[in-house]
């Protein structure tokens, strides 16, 4: 076997072997395949795709560089979730201990931020103690005793994914489906928990700007879910504008306390709640319903016993940032848009990102949002906050919501988008 001829069986179009695909991975993880010429398989199948077999097995073999958890120990089925990144995605926070006080343990593996999509962990860092870094002991006894934990995911979870993402983003072929769809759910399926629910962002917040793409990495992620024995179903939903009132690190953690409270954004509470819904459902579980464990505050019990198990306070104060600006309305009118991408880079240029996985993220910068789509505004109004730690970054940030706001003379009907586009189990 040599990398020249797998690389000619897909260049021409033609369906790699079972062998051909075992070979690679292992041997490009090992470094016996340059990254020159991994880049240019990688290009190859962004051109000439993948059929379902060869998805599948590109993802076994992933799964097969690594080592995989088992969580059958637990007394409780387990359930996760995981989203394609958007603007004001913070859905993860409140999301898990809601699942977790309705009777279902949540191993939740998260990431960084990179570029104008936020980071789970970044927005958890900014609660003062605490630790994305756990030992599989430590993460397990946080289930045990929290039934949620939201933590880094070890290095030993297909290696192959970590080395061939990294490729895939400085060679052009991030977008290449099946690609995408492997890394994800080979992370995933790793990971070891029996039910997965995959939240598809489509819109220009999103790595998918198109419903039909959206809808066929969803429907491939969900038969590899399927394939390796893990319930799997995915929610299709919109992110043409930020999700909730806030983008950047303490003030997502802010909005999804709110939530936990039994308040917060209308749109953040209906999305924790389907996610909610279709996780329990995944798992087997028909007990309590989300939307009471809101309510009654058991949600916010399991979530600062999770913060505080992995040594936050959940009683600290979040950083606030030392500088803010203001975005008032040029005209009076219906605000009819609400750029997601705009918003998450001018929260990225502010310091709530990163362009390098390795720079530093501020902890309380970001974009406060006053006004959503629909909403009637007059000249003046105040519509967004901006907040940093370095006020010479405000010019910059504001470039980028040059074209973000559109208000339209007050007679204009508005019709909203539905937030969740489609359901594919």
């Amino acid at each position: 076997m040599d990398a020249i001829s797998v690389i000619r069986t897909k260049r021409d179009r033609g369906e790699l072997t079972d062998a051909q695909i075992d070979w690679v991975i292992d041997a490009y993880t090992r470094g016996d395949v340059a990254d020159e010429q991994m880049a240019a398989l990688a290009m190859a199948i962004l051109l000439n795709g993948m059929n379902p077999h060869e998805i599948s097995r590109w993802t076994d073999a992933m799964i097969r560089s690594g080592e995989r958890m088992d969580f059958s120990s637990l007394p409780l089925p387990t359930a996760d979730k995981h989203s394609t990144g958007g603007v004001g995605d913070k859905i993860t926070l409140p999301l898990a201990p809601l699942v977790a006080a309705c009777g279902a343990a949540v191993p939740q593996l998260s990431g960084r931020g990179l570029g104008h999509t936020g980071g789970t962990l970044d927005k958890l860092e900014s609660i003062p103690g605490w630790r994305a870094l756990l030992s599989t002991d430590e993460m397990m006894q946080t289930l045990r005793d929290c039934g949620a934990v939201i933590c880094a995911a070890g290095d030993g979870l297909a290696p192959a994914d970590k080395k061939l993402y990294a490729l895939r983003d400085v060679t052009g072929t991030v977008e290449a489906i099946p690609l995408i769809a492997s890394s994800i759910m080979s992370k995933k399926i790793a990971e070891g928990t029996g039910a997965l629910v995959l939240d598809v962002k489509v819109g220009s917040g999103a790595f998918m700007k198109d419903l039909a793409d959206a809808r066929e990495l969803a429907s491939t992620m969900v038969a590899l879910g399927k394939a390796a024995g893990v319930d799997t179903r995915a929610l299709l939903t919109d992110m043409s504008v930020p999700l909730g009132l806030t983008a950047g690190n303490a003030l997502e953690v802010r909005e999804s306390v709110e939530v936990l409270a039994g308040g917060g954004p209308a749109d953040v509470v209906e999305l924790t709640l389907a996610l909610a819904r279709e996780m329990l459902a995944a798992a087997g579980v028909h007990g309590k319903d989300p939307a009471d464990a809101l309510r009654d505050g058991s949600a916010m019990d399991h979530w600062r016993r999770m913060i505080t198990a992995q040594g936050g306070d959940p009683d600290a104060a979040l950083p606030v940032a030392g500088e803010q600006q203001v975005v008032t309305a040029p005209s009076s009118g219906v605000l009819t848009g609400l750029d997601a991408y705009a918003v998450g880079v001018c929260a990225w240029r502010l310091g709530a990102g990163r362009a390098r996985k390795e720079d530093p993220v501020q902890a309380g910068a970001g974009v406060e949002i006053h006004a959503k789509p629909g909403a009637t505004v007059t000249q003046g109004q105040p519509l967004l906050t901006l907040h940093t730690d370095t006020p010479e970054r405000f010019d910059y940030a504001l470039e980028a919501l040059t074209d973000a706001l559109t208000i339209a003379p007050p007679t204009t009907p508005f019709t909203p988008v539905p937030l969740i586009l489609d359901r594919i189990a």
